[in-house]
């Protein structure tokens, strides 16, 4: 993983990294920060099934958060206690310097919020000395530990206030989606820039990050707002927009003054009257008081060259140096808040847009946060403001309904509405200095945990055999040797690769089983294998899937499953006819190749059956006892 630095708003940018780069793609926002750190210097939501009001478990949306047990949110409790174990881990070397000198970890499923937590301090540091890069830490009495309501420089989660606000003003027809920034905003395509597209720039376009517009400018060298202002301007496309992805600041800085020109009023004045006061978030705001400092987490140490600005300790003040020139006000950075109050916008936005009675936006429009307009950027699946199914930082919670972001100074969220949890992770990473911490170890640590909470359960309530989630891990389900009988496949010459028989053919040799799988696309899988040689050589085997449920079948030729299986249980069949008249070794391999993993793979009710024949049934005792399983294990959940 690259170093997590600031990925596009310089050297202390709101952004954070995520390490995505291919070749014809803009710089994602990892790549980015890493060059910009050497320089000196951060929900595909496909639709689900069902009506819009369906997607959103909104029942009764009048309710509003409330603390209670896991299982009262239906999570398990021994993997709650070890995402904060997790998060507690970061607070020492990470490989070499601690990730953050604190942390707030909340997690929760429906209106029940089952882990609530802090660690470390949200003030260990006075000072660093980038020459010799060694901090001095304060005095035991003088530092403050972090607490459960500790307040947060959110940095890039400011983006998701301000998208949120867009799309209020979309509802509200005052603006259109589609539509050139310069129908409102004329000053936005300057003199400078004139013929280079960027008249072309729609509102979609700012909030996917498809605009073509740079990372971002140094607004914080400028000394007259009007200079400031005049860059953004002035600054022409890289690439014609709509043709590429990249992660820019000024995208949300655009749209930050186009809201403020539609509506007539200031952001902060925007998200207090829309956001944070309609739904009770009282420590969420822009330019905190100076009374809430004790209460905030320290950032970090900010000084040349490593930062744009010389600062010194920045506390109680927006970390970003361009938000921090600009008034402390931006769309890209500059929002403060806690825990709580982004677990209750949420709860909100998996609601439907609703909290506790109070609606901030339709079901229709909560929709377009969640659905990926970005399928011509595979990798790069985004919604309106929401990054979507993101491994780097979602870790097994990523599916392709999860939706959240990340921010600079350490912070981030998740939502998953598959599952309707959410997680909220709030770090002080940069403190005392952004270059201490790399990548975003401690967030996918948290979020593999939390997926793990939400239990997988099998139709007869028993236990499944369940790969495990181990990064690099790899196993074997391996029936015993079965005589297939010759001739067993003459009435199944019609079968399909999927494992269907074909009309009027008989059902021939067959395994059967119950899957279930997530796994990170490409990275990870589940491979059936057949060896008619005594298991020197393996062949893989196609099959089909159908919801046990009831839906469409679907074929797998190769023999191999990988992705998301719609976080429900599927009917495997595969036909064995080739195999007729050997004694044949089967078995289910799974794998997790990359970086990252999904919450795993669960195999059930395994059955080999020729016509009314069963050779082998997981449910008798007997066969079940000659299973030989490795990197395997039985699970309950």
């Amino acid at each position: 993983m690259g170093v997590d630095t600031g990925a596009s708003g310089g050297p202390g940018s709101g952004g954070d990294g995520d390490g995505r780069a291919g070749a014809g793609r803009g710089v994602s926002r990892r790549a980015l920060g890493g060059r910009l750190l050497a320089l000196g210097g951060l929900l595909a939501f496909q639709s689900l099934p069902g009506t819009a009001s369906a997607r959103w478990r909104g029942g009764a949306s009048w309710r509003s958060l409330r603390y209670g047990s896991a299982r009262e949110a239906g999570l398990l409790e021994p993997y709650l206690e070890r995402a904060l174990e997790e998060a507690r881990r970061f607070l020492g070397p990470s490989p070499e310097r601690p990730w953050y000198a604190g942390a707030v970890v909340l997690a929760g499923r429906g209106r029940t919020v089952a882990l609530h937590e802090a660690v470390g301090d949200a003030l260990r540091y006075g000072d660093y000395d980038g020459r010799a890069d060694t901090a001095r830490e304060l005095p035991y009495q003088e530092r403050i530990a972090m607490t459960r309501d500790t307040v947060f420089d959110l940095a890039s989660l400011t983006k998701l206030f301000t998208s949120v606000l867009a799309v209020q003003q979309i509802e509200r027809g005052a603006l259109d989606l589609e539509a050139p920034v310069v129908e409102h905003l004329p000053e936005f395509c300057g003199p400078e820039a004139a013929g280079s597209g960027k008249e072309r720039i729609t509102v979609r376009q700012l909030l996917t990050h498809t605009s073509g517009l740079r990372s971002w400018v140094p607004f914080y060298r400028e000394t007259t707002p009007e200079g400031r202002l005049g860059l953004l301007w002035a600054v022409r496309p890289q690439d014609p927009p709509g043709s590429v992805y990249r992660y820019s600041d000024l995208n949300l800085i655009a749209l930050q003054l186009l809201l403020e020109r539609v509506t007539g009023r200031p952001l902060d004045v925007q998200l207090r009257r829309e956001i944070t006061a309609p739904l009770g978030m009282r420590r969420t705001r822009f330019r905190p008081p100076q009374s809430w400092r004790p209460l905030t987490a320290a950032t970090e140490v900010a000084r040349p060259p490593w930062s744009g600005l010389d600062r010194g300790l920045v506390w109680g003040e927006v970390h970003d140096e361009n938000a921090h020139v600009l008034g402390g006000v931006a769309g890209h950075a500059g929002v403060f808040g806690t825990a709580w109050d982004l677990a209750v916008l949420a709860r909100a936005l998996l609601d439907g847009g609703t909290y506790d009675g109070t609606r901030i936006l339709s079901a229709a429009s909560v929709e377009l946060l969640f659905t990926d307009f970005n399928t011509a950027f595979p990798g790069d699946d985004h919604g309106l403001g929401f990054e979507l199914y993101q491994h780097w930082y979602m870790g097994a919670m990523a599916t392709p309904h999860a939706a959240g972001h990340t921010g600079f100074t350490g912070t981030s969220m998740v939502l998953d509405p598959s599952t309707d949890s959410f997680l909220i992770l709030l770090g002080n990473s940069v403190h005392p200095v952004r270059t201490w911490r790399a990548g975003s170890a401690p967030r996918v640590a948290v979020a593999n945990q939390v997926a793990r909470a939400v239990p997988v359960r099998t139709r007869h309530g028993g236990p499944a055999w369940f790969s495990g989630m181990a990064t690099a891990g790899t196993g074997t389900l391996e029936l015993p040797p079965l005589a297939l009988p010759a001739g067993a496949g003459a009435g199944a010459a019609g079968a399909d690769a999927g494992g269907a028989a074909g009309p009027g053919s008989a059902a021939g040799v067959q395994l059967q089983c119950d899957l279930w799988w997530d796994t990170v696309p490409r990275d990870g899988g589940c491979l059936l294998e057949a060896s008619a040689d005594g298991g020197r050589t393996w062949a893989p085997v196609p099959f089909g899937t159908s919801p046990a449920a009831g839906g469409g079948r679907q074929a797998w030729p190769e023999g191999r499953v990988d992705g998301w299986s719609g976080r429900v249980w599927h009917r495997l069949t595969a036909p064995l006819d080739a195999w007729a008249g050997h004694e044949l070794l089967l078995r289910l391999r799974h794998s997790a190749e990359g970086r990252y993993v999904g919450r795993g793979v669960y195999v059930d009710a395994l059955r080999v059956r020729a016509g009314d024949r069963t050779l082998f049934d997981e449910d008798r005792s007997a066969d079940a006892a000659r299973i030989r399983a490795a990197g395997w294990t039985r699970s309950s959940d």
